[in-house]
Parts: C-alpha cells; structure tokens; sequence
C-alpha cells in the first residue's frame, strides 16, 4: 500500500468515525456513500499530508491496517448494519425505564415515606400497648427524628442564625472585659458553694477527690511544654464538660438509670457471642475462659463496629460528638474529632478518621491526637471488660468522660503555639469505608479483628509469665535482705499508693489500687481488670476481709473508682503501637510523632486519674443514701438479713468505720452504731472488735 493510500484510508476512518456519531448518518457505510460526493475535499486533504516522511506513512499504514483488521471493528460494523425493529414489551420496558428516570426522586421519596410511617406506626402501637416497656424506643425515636430534622435545618438556615446571632457576637466581643471577670467569679463561687453543700456533708473522701483534681491540674501545668502559653479555655471547659457529664449520668435519676440500662443491654448484646464461641469450640468452651469466651466478644463487636461504620452511623454520631467538644471545648476541629472517635473506636482506628490532614497538623494537635487514644479504650475491648465482671454503668461513663478529659490535659501540657490549618467542614468530612454490602462490612470486621485478638493473647502471655519470673527474682533479692515479699506488685503499690489516695480512695484500700495501676501501666488494662475482677468476686462473696494479715478485697468505692482510673490504653505497650500506627499514615512527622509520644502518655494516664477523682466526688451519694435506707430498715424486719446489697453496704460502712479504742468507734458514712454493731455481728471482721462498739444512746 502506497503512502497516499495509508494517508487517505486514515483520513477516511477518522471522518467515519466522526460521522458515525453524526446523528444523521446510521451507519459507516452510510457515510462512506455520502464520502463519494466529497473526493475533493478528500484529494485536497491527501495531498497536503503528502510531504510527510516515509516513516510516517509506514506508521500510518501499520495504523490503519490494524484498525481495518481489527475484528472488534468488525462486529461493532456488522452490530451497526443490524438493525431490529422494537418489540411490543421491549417499548413498553423502555416508556417504564424513562418514566422511573423522570420521577426518580419522587419514587424514592415515596419509598422512604412508606417506611417511615410504617415505623411510627409500630413505634405508637408499642407505646399504646405498653408504654414503660417501650420506653427505650420511643426515647431513641425522638433523639434521632430530633437530630435528622437539627441537621436538615441547620443546612439550610446556618447562614441566617449566624446573622441572628451576630449582634450578640459583637456584645460579647465589646464587653468581654468585663464580662470575663463575671463568669470567672461565678465559676468560683459555684464550686466554693458545691463543696459547701454537696461535697462537704459527704465527708472527707469526696474532699480527698476534689483536691486530687486540683492537685493533677497544678502538676500538669508545672511540668507544661510551654507554661506561659496555655489557653485556660480548653482546661477548664473540658474538666467542666467531663464534670457535666459525670453530674448527669451519676447523680440524676434519670441519666443512671438510663446508663444502667444501657449497660444491661450491651452486656446482653454480647451474650449472643456465646452462640458462636459454642459452635466453634464445643458446649464445654467456658473451660477455658479467656479464650473461648472473652476473645471472641472482641472478634464480634468489631463486626458490629463495622457493619456500623459501613451504615454511616458511626460517622454520624463521632460528628455530633466531635462538634459538641469543638464548641464546647474550642479545640481544634481534628482534634474534636479523634477525641470523639476514640470513645468508640480504638487509638489506631481513630486517627484514620482524618488520615489525609495528618501531615498538616500542628504538634499541638498531633500531641493532642495521641493523648485521646492513650485516655480512652475501644469499644470492641470495652466487651470483654465486661464479661470480667466489671460495671458495665462505670466502663461506659468513663469511656464518655475521658474524651473531654483527654482534651483539656493535652491542651495543658502541650499547648497550642501554631494556627491549625484545617477547617471544620474538612475534618468531619469522612468517608464511609470500602465495603460494597452489609454482609462484606461484618465479613471485614471480623477478619480485622484477628490481629487484635491475637495481640490481646500473646501479650497476656508475655506479660504474666513476665510478671512471674519478676517476682520470682525480686523475692530471690529481696530474700537476701529478709524480706522474701518483695515483688513487683508491692514496688507498683508504693509509686502509685499516693496517687490512688488522691483520687478518693480509701487509704487501707489505696496500697492495692496502687498496685492495679502499676499493672495497668507497665503492662496493660486487661491484666489490671483480670485482677480486679477478682477483687470484685471476693467482696461478693462476703468473705472475710483480712486473712493472716493480708487484705483480700477493697471497698465499692474504690472499686469504682479504680475502675474510671484504669479505663484507658495508657501503657508502655500501647506506646509502641500509637508511634508506629501514626508513623505509617504520616512518615513526614516521624519525628514530631517520637517525640511528643511520652507526653502524651503521661498526659493520657493523668486524664484517667481525673475521670477517677469525679467519680469519687460525685459517685457516692447515690450509694449512701440507698445504704442508709437499707441498713436502717434491713434488721428490724424478720426478712432474709444476708443479701448482696446489705452484705456491700455494711462492708462499705466497717471499711469506713475509725475504731480507737473500746467505747470509741466512730461508724462513717454518717451512720448509726446500732447499724454499725448489726454488721459487726453479721459478717465478724478480724479488723473490728464487736464489743468496741457502744450502744447508741
């Protein structure tokens, strides 16, 4: 073939193809019959490319030979030449396609409506059958048609409110001077009046707490990366906001009884895991109790966490969260995010929530990042928490009011010296996962609990058989001096010993919440809740409470206590995988990520420590009080005196009793001595002698 002939055969599929789009043309022989009428324009065309080198007619010969060849071209041709008449159903397929396109948004409007309405209506029929019983329903109902009509209404009229609200901006802005000064005295006197007339008349424990809490701020401030540059804003409204929380859900009625039952419902949820463990390894898995049993709750909610995520529900509720903290707190947009992330999602997991801004964040921010996930625990951990033993009720306000708390000690001992780069409609921009179904989301999340579950065994492994050899050496050590006891519990028990005083712990109880945190500390939570777990069933069991010397439980108080101090991934374990987790989606702030790590450890331990102490002011009141009415009204009835509740309660009250001498026994928590002497005689403590106690007068 010449190359006049390539060039020409090359203009000629070039324009077919062009006039093969022309609707005017049905096909390319069509238009190659028209072409006939234009070979002049055509001869024109072949002759200006004519001068063209040889080697570019070759390449454009090989071009238009493969083109030509091309069996594809040819099918498509031969599609194109074929034309079949329209059937009667394949018109009428294609009036209801066009028809469903038209009204697409209708139709689904529709849809939605349908079901909508079907759901009020079975939540009204509940409700009209049984309303106590459909409480939680209608409740759930009402936050979440609340919250979809906020969001619908704040999209389109956010703008007009802001010019609402405007002047009041600029009112505040002229008189802040002033007006500053009026809050900071306010704030002063309502805490001076609270622990006149709340904490006081509870007795010196909750004073104890109260001071703890002033005592970890001050520390935090002394030991500040930059102490002249901290906003007080963020403290006090994070320790404000965690107070708040704590205030409503301990102290009210409503707000317990609302965490109670949703503790009953999550430990409930994860007894279906049962079913599966059973299946897999046999009727007798709770043999082997760690791992047939705890282990796959951890495999079970991180399925549950991620069909959640793929349904968009819990990137839902980390924005509510996140914007609460963020107007509340003025934190920084990504930093109110993780924070929020992480009450239910792990210290790894949170950060991916704002991947792509990583490397744009400033130290403070990135320090602030870290101590979130140090203070708080995942959800898919807070399951076998559970299955423990611990309070389900606790564990969950913790894990809610460590989030601010997180905030408020980053902010203190790293504050912020840059201008954050991200804006607020960027970081709660998140993206709802990789997962094409519901079915693949669970599939997913199962398998990626894997690595999890095998990280949770193995470090048990090592960790315990190292605490054991540890112990056999400091004993072998301590031997040489006559003191075989030394270990490294009794070590721990000392360093911590001050620290669990200060958050409201009773001192004879302090030395072994001491030595649970320095579990949780040097190796992990789950060997510290392992271990409180059997401080909890022993003081349930009624037991005595000194043998040979040695304490074998602690209070309820301390129990609650230890448990908001424990709640958090602060240890050297976690330290590891928050550097390299970090690492790998920023490696541009390796360095930044290294150095700020043990900062944010100590300020993650220290964050916990303050949900502790507003446990310890605010936790006992609720106790006391049902105490006082049970002990009071227990022993003048002819009714069974040996129930779990009035066993707690007269253990909290001989643990809280000052004996000096005969005749001299002061009982604590304001109550009686014939109260007093009934629990005496019932449960016969090694620590107390009966006789001590006087008659009430």
């Amino acid at each position: 073939m010449s190359s006049t002939e390539a060039v020409e055969l090359e203009n000629t599929t070039a324009l077919g193809a062009q006039g093969c789009s022309n609707p005017g043309y049905q096909n390319e022989e069509d238009f190659r019959e028209n072409q006939n009428t234009s070979g002049n324009d055509s001869s024109l065309r072949s002759r200006a490319v004519q001068n063209r080198g040889h080697g570019k007619a070759k390449q454009d010969e090989e071009q238009v030979t493969i083109e030509l060849d091309s069996p594809r071209n040819k099918e498509d041709a031969k599609d194109d030449q074929e034309t079949h008449p329209k059937g009667y159903l394949e018109r009428k397929y294609g009036m209801i396609r066009d028809f469903y396109q038209k009204h697409k948004t209708t139709f689904r409007y529709i849809f939605w409506g349908i079901l909508l309405a079907g759901y009020l209506a079975v939540v009204i029929a509940a409700c009209a059958l049984n309303f106590h019983r459909a409480l939680p329903l209608f409740v759930i109902t009402v936050a979440a048609i609340f919250f979809v009509v906020w969001d619908h209404f704040m999209a389109k009229y956010e703008h007009r409110i802001e010019e609402l609200l405007s002047p009041g901006r600029r009112f505040l802005d002229s008189h802040w001077f002033w007006l500053k000064w009026v809050i900071w005295s306010s704030l002063i006197l309502g805490v001076i009046f609270w622990l006149i007339f709340d904490t006081a008349k509870l007795g010196q424990r909750q004073l104890v707490s109260f001071g703890g809490l002033i005592m970890y701020v001050i520390l935090m401030f002394l030991f500040s990366k930059h102490p002249t540059k901290v906003r007080w804003r963020p403290v006090f409204w994070g320790i404000g906001l965690q107070f708040l929380l704590g205030l409503i859900i301990l102290r009210t009625g409503p707000g317990l009884v609302a965490f109670q039952w949703l503790g009953k419902q999550v430990q409930t949820f994860l007894e279906y895991t049962d079913a599966g463990a059973s299946f897999v390894f046999g009727e007798k898995y709770t043999d082997h109790f760690f791992a047939f049993k705890v282990l796959p709750i951890v495999v079970f909610f991180s399925a549950v966490m991620s069909m959640l995520y793929y349904l968009g529900l819990m990137q839902w509720i980390i924005r509510k969260v996140g914007w609460l903290m963020l107007v509340t707190v003025g934190s920084s947009p990504i930093e109110s995010v993780v924070a929020a992330g992480n009450i239910f999602i792990g210290q790894t997991e949170s950060p991916l929530l704002v991947r792509p801004y990583l490397p744009h964040v400033t130290r403070s921010e990135l320090h602030a990042i870290m101590t979130a996930g140090f203070s708080t625990i995942a959800g898919s951990v807070l399951g076998a928490y559970i299955s423990f033993g611990i309070s389900p009720t606790h564990l969950l306000t913790a894990s809610v009011m460590s989030a601010p708390a997180s905030l408020a000690m980053a902010k203190l001992l790293w504050p912020e010296t840059e201008t954050p780069k991200i804006t607020l409609k960027n970081a709660m921009e998140m993206e709802m996962g990789d997962s094409r179904n519901l079915l693949e989301a669970a599939s997913q999340g199962a398998s990626a609990s894997i690595s999890l579950v095998a990280n949770i065994a193995v470090n048990l492994i090592a960790f315990l058989a190292l605490l054991s050899f540890a112990n056999a050496a400091l004993s072998w050590f301590g031997n040489m001096f006559d003191y075989p006891q030394l270990s490294f519990e009794i070590i721990c028990s000392y360093i911590f010993m001050p620290f669990s005083f200060m958050m409201g712990v009773d001192w004879q109880d302090s030395f072994m919440v001491g030595k649970l945190i320095g579990y949780k500390t040097f190796f992990n939570e789950f060997v510290a809740y392992e271990h409180l777990s059997k401080l909890v069933h022993l003081r349930k069991e009624a037991g005595p409470k000194f043998v040979d010397g040695v304490q074998q439980y602690i209070s309820i108080r301390s129990e609650t206590i230890a448990t908001y101090a424990l709640c958090g991934f602060a240890n050297f374990g976690s330290l590891g995988i928050v550097i390299g987790g970090l690492t790998s989606m920023a490696p541009s702030r390796k360095r930044d990520i290294a150095s700020g790590a043990v900062r944010a450890l100590i300020a993650g331990t220290v964050a916990c420590f303050m949900t502790a102490c507003i446990a310890g002011i605010l936790s006992s009141t609720p106790v006391d009080i049902t105490c006082h009415h049970i002990l009071e009204n227990a022993f003048a009835s002819s009714l069974s005196q040996n129930t779990t509740d009035m066993v707690s309660c007269c253990q909290s009250l001989l643990s809280s009793t000052v004996a000096v001498g005969p005749g001299e026994v002061i009982p604590g928590g304001n109550h009686s001595l014939s109260s007093l002497k009934n629990c005496c005689e019932l449960l016969k403590p090694s620590t107390l002698n009966c006789t001590w106690i006087p008659d009430e007068l």
